[in-house]
């Protein structure tokens, strides 16, 4: 279990954590030097861990960055003094990071005097009223002589006992909040784990920077490890990095979760005794270890009013950002956070990370603040469901996994708990999907009615007729079960209603049967229209009059201007392209003009033509397939 002090400067935190570890945590020159806490300290026992957090209110962005991380906040009061200005603002940040366990140690009891501790306990008791550590229990402690200590540590690890072990589903992530080299064992990063589980050996990322690293050994609770899990301070001695390369706030996590993010949704609740939160207010937002400046985006709303919550998006400011990441941090959903005011010398508020990848358009629409309210709540299904509702063309799993740090096994539970249809990483509420189907249907009807001398629509159009947004694969899984269940038909490329017939002109189908052996004699190469109407001695014009009706009805294909190829011979050439992408990753004209012979030109009208079709799609040089053969028939 990690402890956290929290408390005014002056009031003994560090003192009463040597008392409890033996270890002093004011490891800096500058600490030993004035008396008080600088930067963060780190103290162990077999089943304790303590941050120790400066007091300091000049110094809270250091504590920030170790609070993110504690089970246990340890609320430290000297009893001489009673509650003081950083007493209650620390308080208040253990609440907006929603830390529910606690208790409290009334410090110096040795230099106070009996009525005076009193007091001092009326003092804690009014100000833990209606706050999460209301029954939080008070410890009188007297650091230096030990009185009341051990009670202290007894119940701490009692705590630890009861809370047992945290679970470690879901990729690693672990929050930078300090880096140093050791001689003999290299660069070293040290935070607590928000997620997931490490070993010796794994290859992880240093995010936002997306600087590739191998954990070399590790230590967890300063104690020698093979592994750690979420819950627990790590140490990780890492290759492939250099210290100059690392800093505080950036995050070490398993390679699927680098996703660095400038505007994520959230929720945030206002503190009660600061004003109002105006849209596009500018803060300080400490996430993790992270502290930048950022902007406040309300949605659906013009202000937070003191003591209440509501939806915004945060823009990290792109004016004052760090030198290595540039104006991306790290953050998951879940993730809490505190926000402090332009100046930082306050705490304004805070709240929990709901969506890193935010949409652009419609972000106040009463569907995604409907959205955001399904995020909030911790059952990872709620969300799930409703934007399985929301979205016809299905959910992007790969995305709402990474948003929420779901592992494979938990995406695939509520899958089935929702009897989602899944299609490969996208998923379809079982309703969206009949009414795709639907759309799929009247789409067909419309195409014939706008053009019944059409024997159909091609599997590309008929996609985007249906919705344009679908995937392939996602409208290839569509279109598999009316297709074999007969409801839809298909002859060659075209897809069309069974009971939907175009028939040529008996003229035109005798003319057809005298010229595509013509066609057909060099399947890959075939003549043009110039060539056939010479050859054939029918005019130009008829000749090209006819292949137009003959596309139409699906027998033959316009790869170029007046260069048509059989049905069957673009359904084989579809095949062959298929074959080099699978064999080379794509197919290029060298290697499609290896396979079929000719030259290199009419290689690249080919391809061009796949193109052009949305069978293929070009990249550079290379043709990266789109789509299916099957989509050509046989």
């Amino acid at each position: 279990m990690i402890i956290g002090t929290a408390g005014h400067i002056d009031h003994g935190k560090t003192t009463l954590v040597k008392a409890l570890t033996g270890v002093d945590c004011d490891r800096l020159k500058e600490e030993k030097a004035r008396g008080i806490t600088v930067d963060l300290g780190y103290a162990y026992t077999e089943k304790l861990g303590f941050i120790d957090v400066p007091g300091h209110e000049k110094l809270i962005h250091n504590m920030l960055a170790g609070a993110t991380g504690i089970d246990f906040a340890l609320l430290v009061i000297a009893a001489d003094d009673g509650p003081m200005p950083q007493t209650r603002e620390h308080l208040e940040i253990i609440e907006l990071l929603g830390i529910r366990r606690g208790a409290v140690a009334l410090t110096k009891i040795d230099v106070a005097t009996v009525n005076r501790k009193n007091e001092a306990k009326t003092e804690i008791a009014e100000l833990l009223a209606g706050t999460a550590l209301a029954d939080a229990p008070i410890f009188p402690v007297a650091a230096v002589s030990g009185e009341g200590i051990a009670e202290l540590r007894a119940h701490l690890e009692a705590a630890a006992a009861e809370q047992g072990e945290r679970q470690s589903a879901g990729g690693f992530r672990l929050a930078i909040d300090r880096c140093f080299t050791l001689s003999g064992v290299g660069t070293v990063v040290t935070g607590t784990a928000f997620a997931g589980s490490v070993k010796v050996g794994d290859q992880l990322l240093l995010s936002p920077p997306n600087k590739p690293v191998r954990v070399r050994s590790l230590r967890v609770q300063d104690a020698p490890a093979d592994s750690g899990h979420a819950g627990q301070r790590i140490a990780l001695a890492l290759s492939g990095i250099e210290k100059a390369e690392v800093e505080r706030g950036q995050w070490i996590v398993a390679p699927g979760l680098h996703a660095p993010v400038r505007r994520f949704d959230a929720r945030i609740r206002v503190l009660s005794g600061q004003p109002a939160l105006k849209h596009w207010t500018q803060v300080h937002l400490h996430l993790g270890a992270e502290d930048v400046p950022a902007r406040i985006g309300l949605l659906g709303a013009d202000e937070i009013a003191p003591g209440f919550e509501n939806w915004a998006q945060i823009a990290v400011d792109p004016g004052a950002s760090r030198s290595f990441h540039g104006r991306e941090i790290g953050a998951l959903a879940g993730d809490r956070f505190i926000l402090r005011d332009a100046a930082a010398r306050h705490t304004i508020g805070g709240g929990v990370v709901l969506d890193i990848f935010p949409p652009s358009r419609k972000k106040s629409s009463p569907e995604r603040l409907a959205m955001l309210a399904a995020l909030a709540d911790a059952n990872p299904a709620t969300a799930l469901q409703l934007a399985a509702e929301q979205q016809p063309a299905g959910v992007d799993l790969a995305t709402h996994a990474l948003n929420r740090n779901l592992d494979a096994g938990t995406l695939k539970m509520l899958c089935q708990q929702l009897s989602l249809k899944v299609v490969g990483a996208t998923a379809f509420a079982p309703s969206r999907w009949q009414e795709l189907e639907a759309r799929l249907l009247a789409a067909i009807a419309a195409e014939h009615e706008r053009a019944p001398d059409l024997t159909g629509v091609e599997r590309d159009r008929l996609r985007r007729l249906t919705l344009p947004t679908l995937s392939r694969p996602a409208f290839d899984a569509l279109l598999a079960t009316p297709l074999a269940a007969g409801r839809i038909a298909q002859i060659n490329a075209w897809l069309h209603l069974p009971e939907h017939r175009v028939q040529l002109a008996a003229t035109d189908l005798a003319l057809w049967q005298t010229l595509k052996p013509l066609l057909a004699a060099e399947p890959y190469a075939p003549p043009r229209v110039r060539d056939i109407a010479k050859a054939s001695g029918v005019g130009e014009d008829s000749v090209r009059n006819l292949f137009k009706r003959i596309a139409r009805h699906g027998d033959a294909w316009p790869v170029a201007h007046d260069h048509f190829f059989t049905a069957e011979a673009v359904a084989e050439l579809a095949r062959k392209v298929a074959a080099l992408n699978e064999r080379d990753g794509c197919a290029r004209a060298a290697s499609l003009r290896d396979e079929i012979g000719g030259g290199r030109k009419v290689a690249i009208h080919i391809l061009e033509f796949f193109d052009r079709i949305g069978y293929t799609r070009r990249v550079r040089d290379t043709h990266i397939l789109r789509g299916s053969p099957e989509q050509f028939g046989s």
